[in-house]
């Protein structure tokens, strides 16, 4: 029998060309099977309460099953397909039933405890007390201290809800993936750009289709709103786009139900824990103290934005009726009016822009900084993958070590999970001397390039992937050696967010700028004239999209702060609501943006969305650092790379944030950085909104 590629060596690494669907069923129940085993040794009172009896075995067994199902996740997501699904699907209620188990294990959780009270536990590492706090915090709250009837609901609440986040992603993929529409007149694409007709045109002749065929893929979808000049297809997509997985498509793709679902089991897990909400439950792993500081934050940020929101829609609606006979601006008018005003005022296109923007340049440029910032490399290697498009690249510290592998998986396709994230297989772990590096993936929807062209990344595209990767230099550049203490597994959520953010701003600096940027036709870098209006316009309508961000978290908070379940209609009036407090645009009643919300749904972000912004004003601080460490005069002026781009400041942020993962508080860690806690201002001037702020 060929070996199962599922079960290599933990110190190995996954041969992916071998997986099939089949792999994954035998794999998982013979994996859970060593962890159930481990668990129930670990849990022996027997046992002398020391790290090396109860803790290392746990991860020694749970580290190969967690790989496995992570690999079997990361398929399921990247490379779907209806058996690849249905084996996943075979193995989600068995997953879910081992982790409630172990996290009811009174046995186990009466271990962890006498390790915390034993004499060994002074003697620990600091990292390795606080990973035992948070297991006990973390049994508590997977409900270990339930008995009876609530303990066996508990369980039950845990597979429901699991399962009906699963099926919530299925239902938006097959959404997406369901819906296409053919265009016959070359009329009707007026407007967009080349390669995005192109990609429509190979589309429709894949199928045997003469003409273009459009989709719901963002690198389709967002060039329709942005430049389609035909507003009936633009009011089409958008419509379609609209209503994904909800009642007015297929009936057998509809989130209402599990929307209602995962909501009443929410509420109903919250009040077995004894807690009034399910946001105040999942507040007990944030950085943030409680529901009420969290809206605060939020409509604070709310106060400031919103009169530079209503300025930037003034001007807007102005300029689609004095300069596009718009004396109405619709919702599917906003995207193609904005780039409209945003060529006019500041004398580009983003179409322009992405010229400059291939791919392969992008990739030399973003491994530059994080050369220069980290000291690594990276460097392709043939470590088997999934797809032809996933590429693989060996980390390398400045002398040559290995330190992980990084997974590229970059453009948009049939049976993608649309968006972009980050997840690993492999969390770094030192273990009888040696150390097991960590493999992440980084996982993007752009287009793919056309006619042996490289693909052409928008700007957004390069903050996207910078982002993703501040994210994977969280798992890849870490020195815990416990798994415990990992970035994904222990650092707040609300926290989480602060290496990706800060990346971003390493997009808006001219000298990082330059080395992004190859035209796609003469190889020349951005001009400086170009960059100055990119520039010029980065804060362009920030107050509009900071608002828009504030509308999902406050309507992700209120949905989640409730001491029950709502029905459909219930959500809906409490968007309705946000949006009266707060949005200055307002999308048609048909409309129905949850349904499609898999950050709330499917993602883990349920009563964490606010998180973006809570980390916004953290890693806006963070990166006043670099701009402090300028030593030209105007150090504090953004746009000089050769200041920004400080390697000693760039060390300090390894050292401080990076290469600690979770092994501290984030406060912490942020305090050890900076030299005091956050402060809001960066965040505000970085968004242009701070100026106006000090006039008030």
């Amino acid at each position: 029998m060929t070996q199962n590629p599922l079960l290599a060596p933990i110190g190995a690494l996954i041969d992916y060309s071998s997986i099939s669907p089949s792999h994954i069923e035998p794999a998982i129940k013979a994996l859970i099977q060593e962890a159930r085993a481990a668990v129930e040794r670990a849990a022996d009172p027997a046992l002398p309460a020391t790290w090396a009896d109860i803790v290392e075995p746990l991860d020694d067994a749970g580290e190969r099953l967690w790989r496995s199902w992570s690999v079997a996740g990361h398929l399921n997501a990247v490379v779907n397909t209806p058996e690849l699904r249905a084996a996943y699907n075979q193995c989600l209620p068995l997953v879910t039933e081992f982790s409630t188990w172990s996290g009811l294990h009174t046995g186990l959780y009466a271990q962890y405890k006498r390790l915390r009270a034993s004499d060994a536990f002074q003697g620990l590492t600091a990292a390795r007390r606080r990973i035992i706090e948070l297991a006990l915090r973390d049994f508590r709250l997977s409900g270990v201290e339930l008995q009876g009837a609530d303990r066996e609901r508990y369980a039950e609440i845990s597979d429901q809800q699991a399962q009906a986040a699963q099926k919530f992603s299925e239902n938006v993929l097959d959404s997406v993936d369901g819906w296409s529409l053919y265009v016959d007149a070359a009329s009707r694409l007026d407007g967009l750009p080349p390669d995005v007709v192109e990609a429509a045109r190979a589309a429709a002749q894949g199928e045997g289709r003469e003409g273009w065929k459009l989709v719901l893929k963002m690198p389709c979808y967002l060039p329709v709103m942005q430049y389609a000049r035909d507003r009936s297809l633009r009011q089409e997509m958008y419509r379609a786009y609209a209503t994904i997985a909800s009642e007015h498509g297929d009936p057998r793709l509809d989130n209402s139900p599990l929307i209602e679902r995962l909501l009443a089991l929410r509420a109903e897990e919250a009040a077995l824990l004894g807690y009034a909400s399910y946001a105040e439950l999942r507040l007990e792993t944030r950085m943030a103290d409680d529901a009420g500081q969290v809206l605060d934050f939020l409509r604070e940020l709310a106060r400031k934005a919103k009169p530079h929101a209503l300025r930037d829609l003034d001007e807007l609606r102005e300029f689609a009726r004095e300069r596009l006979n718009l004396p109405e601006l619709e919702p599917w008018d906003i995207a193609f009016a904005s780039e409209r005003l945003r060529e006019e005022r500041y004398d580009y296109s983003e179409d322009e822009v992405k010229q400059y923007f291939t791919e392969p340049q992008v990739l030399r440029g973003l491994f530059r900084v994080m050369e220069k910032l980290f000291g690594i490399g990276l460097r392709a290697c043939d470590a088997p993958t999934w797809h032809p498009d996933a590429k693989a690249y060996e980390v390398l510290s400045g002398s040559g070590e290995p330190l992980g592998i990084l997974y590229l998986d970059l453009y948009a396709r049939q049976g993608k999970q649309g968006g972009a994230w980050v997840d690993g297989e492999r969390n770094r772990r030192k273990r009888h001397g040696a150390v097991h590096a960590p493999v992440v993936y980084l996982t993007c929807n752009f287009s793919k390039g056309q006619n042996g062209k490289p693909a052409l990344l928008t700007h957004d595209d390069v903050i996207t992937l910078f982002h993703e990767s501040g994210h994977a230099l969280h798992a890849l550049l870490s020195e815990v050696d416990d798994l415990g203490a990992a970035a994904f597994a222990s650092v707040e959520w609300d926290a989480i967010e602060l290496p990706s953010q800060f990346m971003e701003n390493f997009c808006w600096e001219w000298g990082v700028v330059t080395s992004l940027t190859a035209h796609v036709e003469h190889g020349g870098a951005l001009p400086r004239a170009l960059y100055d209006k990119l520039r010029a316009a980065k804060n362009f309508q920030s107050g509009m999209q900071m608002l828009r961000q504030i509308e999902f978290s406050l309507f992700d908070m209120d949905i989640h702060h409730q001491a029950h379940g709502l029905s459909i209609q219930q959500v809906l009036d409490t968007l309705d609501e946000v949006r009266k407090e707060v949005a200055v645009l307002f999308p048609p009643s048909w409309h129905r943006f949850p349904h499609n919300f898999s950050h709330l749904f499917a993602g883990g972000y349920g009563a964490g969305y606010y998180s973006y912004k809570w980390a916004e004003v953290l890693s806006a601080d963070a990166y006043a650092a670099f701009e402090e460490s300028a030593t030209a005069p105007g150090a504090a002026a953004l746009g000089a790379s050769s200041d920004t781009l400080d390697p000693a400041t760039g060390r300090r942020f390894l050292k401080e944030i990076l290469a600690v993962g979770g092994s501290r508080p984030a406060g912490e860690s942020f305090a050890a950085f900076r030299g005091r806690p956050p402060s809001i201002d960066a965040l505000l001037r970085h968004s242009g909104l701070a100026s106006a702020e000090a006039e008030r």
